[in-house]
C-alpha cells in the first residue's frame, strides 16, 4: 500500500508540475503577443510633424476637439512628407476659411480624426 501511494503522489507531483509549466509557457505567449501587438501599434502610427501646446476654450480648434498633447500627423493637406514650417498649416487654414479640414492627430497612443472648420472669431484670427 505504502508502495502504491507513493507511485501515486509521484505522478500527482509530475502531472503538477507539466500543469505549472504549461501555465508558465502560456503566459509567455501572451506576454509576447501583446509585446508584438503593441510595437506594431506603435510602427503603424504616422509620423507627427507638430503638437498642439494650447487650445483656447471656444476657439474654431476647441470646438473640433482638439486637445493639448495632440500631436499632429496630417492637417488638410498637410502631413510629415511635406511639412516645412508652420507656414503650410497657415496657408491651408487661410485657404479653407468656412470649409471643414480633415485632421489626424495621435492621441494617448492613438490615431484620432477631428473636423475643423477654420474661421474667424472674436477678432483672433481663424483658428484660435
Amino acid at each position: 500500500l505504502q508502495n502504491d501511494h507513493k507511485a501515486l503522489m509521484k505522478q500527482v507531483e509530475e502531472a503538477l508540475h507539466q500543469l505549472h509549466a504549461r501555465e508558465k509557457e502560456k503566459h509567455a505567449r501572451d506576454e509576447a503577443e501583446a509585446l508584438a501587438e503593441a510595437l506594431s501599434q506603435a510602427q503603424s502610427l504616422p509620423q507627427a510633424f507638430a503638437k498642439v501646446n494650447a487650445v483656447t476654450p471656444g476657439s474654431p480648434a476647441s470646438i473640433s476637439g482638439l486637445q493639448v498633447d495632440d500631436e499632429i500627423v496630417e492637417f488638410g493637406s498637410v502631413n510629415a512628407n511635406n511639412f516645412q514650417s508652420l507656414q503650410n498649416i497657415a496657408t491651408v487654414v487661410q485657404h479653407s476659411e468656412g470649409r471643414p479640414l480633415s485632421v489626424t492627430v495621435i492621441r494617448n497612443g492613438k490615431k484620432v480624426h477631428v473636423g475643423l472648420t477654420p474661421k474667424r472669431w472674436a477678432g483672433k484670427g481663424l483658428l484660435g
